[in-house]
Parts: C-alpha cells; structure tokens; sequence
C-alpha cells in the first residue's frame, strides 16, 4: 500500500472490524474465556480483549491530533517497533497485563467496548479522523493508512490465533482487507529472510524454512 491514498484503508477495517466482531461474539470464546489460547500466557479471554483494542486504538489515536515524527512508510514501523524486536516474552514490550486486567472485566464489556468504539471509528473514518496518528507507546506517528494497516495486520492475525484458540477455523476477510496485509506481511518476511528462502518455502516443499514476517 506504498503511496496509498488517505482513506483507502477506511473501508477495509471496518469490513474487517465486521469479521472480527462475528468471532468474538461466538458462546465458545465466552465459554472457554477463562482457559489458555494459541498464544503464550494469554488466555483466551486477555487474547479477545487485545484483539477488540485494536479497534479501540482506532477510536482513539485518529481522533487524536499529531505531534510526534511520522514514519515515510509502514514497513519502517515494523522494523523499529519494540515488539518486534524484542527477544522474549518478559521483555517490557510484551507486557500484558492490560490484556489481563481487561479480561477480568468479563466477555459482556468486552464486547460493549468494541460496540462503542467501532461506532466512534466509523464517524471518525465518514469525515472526522486526522490524517495522521501518533503511535505514543513507540515514539512517532504514522499516516492514516499507515495506522489503519497496522490495525488491519492486527486484526488479520489476531483473529486466526482466536479461532484457534477454540478450535474454529480461522474467518475469511474481504480481499480488499486481506491482502494489503498478505502484502505487508510478504515485505517483512522478505526483508527478514530474504527473496530466496521466501521463495523457496512457497514453491519447494524439499526446501521450505520456518520463515516469519516477525
């Protein structure tokens, strides 16, 4: 999505926002809240919860105003942002204690919150969001579409660790909401691994590598 419009990532999140809401809204994430996910020292119910902040993030940093540096590109965000590049899950980054105080708030909140805040997000995208966003927690800011796209990955995978979380298959998005993220995921895979170890785990099963984008 390099050079992207401002508003050309609008209507994909909230297509998407729609698919994850259809997941978080299942008896079986509020029946299994309390036990483990896909995800370490997550249950299930601090997994839901930071999947439905991201929209909450959008909510309130675009209607937020901007003060600090903007990032050229969201690819740049990703290779500074401290998640990433930290080296274990103790690190300050991967703190998640947010995730769990929001779950003990209970599955009933949790979806009241991201009702609310998608509500917010879809006014703010209709004409009221700024064109950019700060990124506090991290230091700089990002365009809107930058922003959203960040949202957009989060929401993407965030969903399928969900679904596998209690054993659903992973939804499908639209694809104008997948594959801006399936192409921002291809980049940082590339520019971790390299062309030809991406390459080669897509097309030769006897040279595949456990490759990631993160």
């Amino acid at each position: 999505m390099d050079g992207a419009r401002v508003g050309d990532l609008d209507q994909p999140f909230l297509d998407a926002a729609a698919v994850c809401s259809t997941l978080l809204r299942l008896d079986v994430v509020r029946e299994r809240w309390a036990e483990p996910s896909a995800l370490p020292e997550l249950s299930v119910g601090a997994l839901a919860c930071h999947l439905a902040r991201q929209v909450t993030r959008a909510a309130e940093l675009l209607a937020a105003p901007s003060t600090l540096p903007v990032l050229a590109a969201v690819d740049e965000h990703y290779a500074r942002a401290a998640w990433v590049t930290s080296t274990s899950l103790a690190d300050q980054a991967n703190d998640r204690t947010t995730d769990d105080a929001e779950a003990a708030l209970g599955f009933g909140w949790m979806l009241s919150r991201y009702d609310a805040d998608l509500t917010v997000v879809a006014r703010l995208l209709r004409g009221e969001a700024t064109e950019r966003a700060d990124i506090p927690w991290q230091g700089w800011s990002l365009r809107r579409d930058d922003f959203l796209h960040t949202r957009l990955l989060e929401l993407v995978v965030h969903c399928a660790d969900l679904a596998a979380s209690v054993d659903r298959p992973p939804p499908d998005f639209p694809d104008t909401a997948f594959t801006p993220v399936l192409t921002l995921l291809s980049r940082l895979a590339v520019r971790r691994h390299g062309q030809g170890a991406v390459v080669s785990t897509l097309t030769r099963r006897e040279r595949a590598r456990n490759i990631s984008a993160f």
